[in-house]
């Protein structure tokens, strides 16, 4: 899973009796995205060259297909997932539920001249 996908952990996590409080990182993103999306629509099927890009499921569920290079794998994830997928790692999402997640980008998709960093996958 490596190479195109990797858990990662938020910097600081707080809970008491009022709440919780979830700080994903400090630095380090260019771009950051609040996506909603209902049950049963699918997302994705392309990559990205440049871009690391990381995921944090507020509430909800994806099933994501990631491929790259003849590898491929099928991942769940849930609320409180906190991922990255790497560059050229193919990814599309199927929601089984409404979702709610944070997306962050390290260079950001838009490079200037109305290039941006989103390649559709090879059929």
């Amino acid at each position: 899973m490596g190479d195109l996908m990797e858990f990662l952990k938020p910097d600081f996590c707080f809970e008491d009796q009022r709440g919780s409080l979830v700080q994903l990182c400090r630095q380090g993103w260019k771009q950051i995205n609040v996506t909603t999306t209902k049950k049963g629509v699918s997302r994705g099927g392309h990559y990205h060259k440049h871009n690391n890009e990381a995921f944090y499921i507020i509430d909800g569920e994806i099933e994501i297909k990631l491929s790259k290079e003849g590898k491929g794998e099928n991942v769940t994830v849930k609320s409180g997932d906190f991922f990255i997928l790497k560059p050229y790692a193919v990814h599309s999402f199927y929601f089984p539920k409404d979702t709610t997640m944070i997306a962050l980008y390290d260079k950001g998709v838009e490079e200037g001249e109305g290039i941006k960093d989103i390649y559709p996958a090879e059929v």
